[in-house]
This record gives C-alpha cells, sequence and structure tokens, in this order.
C-alpha cells in the first residue's frame, strides 16, 4: 500500500503531456486559454466563442500533429 505522499508526487497537476501540447497550441496560435479533459478516448476541448471552436474543427488535423495525440477532438463551447 502506498502512502498518499508517493502518489501525491506522482501527480501531475497540469494533466498529460497531450493535453498541455493542445493548451500551449492553442494558447500561442489564437492567444487564448481553454479548457482541456480526458474522457475516454477522445480530448475534449471547451472554448469562449462559437468562430473559435469552427476555427479549431478545420485546424484539428494541426492540433493533432503539434499534440502528438491520435484521441479525438471534440469541441465545446463554453
Amino acid at each position: 500500500m502506498e502512502s498518499i505522499g508517493d502518489l501525491l508526487q506522482r501527480y501531475s497537476p497540469q494533466g498529460p503531456d497531450d493535453v498541455m501540447a493542445v493548451k500551449r497550441y492553442i494558447a500561442s496560435e489564437f492567444n487564448t486559454q481553454v479548457s482541456v479533459g480526458v474522457q475516454g478516448e477522445a480530448l475534449v476541448i471547451t472554448v469562449p466563442s462559437a468562430s473559435l471552436a469552427n476555427t479549431l474543427r478545420l485546424r484539428s488535423l494541426a492540433i493533432q500533429q503539434a499534440s502528438g495525440t491520435t484521441k479525438r477532438l471534440i469541441f465545446r463551447i463554453g
């Protein structure tokens, strides 16, 4: 049985590498902060506007290549 200290040392508050890569890509290209979560085999990207969501949908292949993920991208407005 592991102690809570051992578990917290391995905990990454920033999230998995592909989540952080998606956040960095969108922040650098569009100068906006988004929320990215993992839901099964998909990354759920929550954006502040519909126009940004549509633009990101068109660039979904570039986002996947930049982040190195093979997960499906889901865009939500919120």
